[in-house]
């Protein structure tokens, strides 16, 4: 939900020569992604942290198998190793997340210690 990128996203996607294929779903994914019918080949969750685990709840069924989830930051800088008195709710919400799928059996996943992390999930 970030209105200040909408006229950015719009002018990319212009440029892009995709604008037939492409459909803009602005607002809260919670909200959207299960009123969309699609089948996925590859979901990307990079939003707030606190929602991780259930946007990936919401896509897992949909994406198909051989399909990809890739989760950014979920190494967050760092933090997700500290002890859980000193974390805030979002370090907290990774954490929680990251072990989800490491025990999820409808998935393998593989951690890229770049930047903030990238979690690569793929759909058995």
């Amino acid at each position: 939900i970030n209105d200040e990128l909408k006229a950015m996203v719009e002018r990319y996607i212009q440029l892009s020569g995709m604008k037939e294929k492409i459909i803009i779903h602005s607002g809260n994914a919670l909200d959207i992604i299960p009123t969309l019918a699609e089948t996925f080949d590859l979901v990307f969750i990079d939003a707030d942290k606190i929602n991780y685990s259930n946007y990936f709840n919401l896509v897992i069924d949909r994406v198909r198998k051989g399909g990809f989830i890739i989760a950014d930051n979920v190494l967050w800088s760092g933090k997700i190793v500290l002890p859980p008195d000193q974390v805030d709710k979002d370090t907290r919400a990774l954490q929680s997340f990251n072990d989800m799928v490491h025990t999820d059996t409808r998935v393998e996943s593989v951690l890229f210690p770049v930047r903030d992390g990238l979690m690569v999930l793929r759909k058995k």
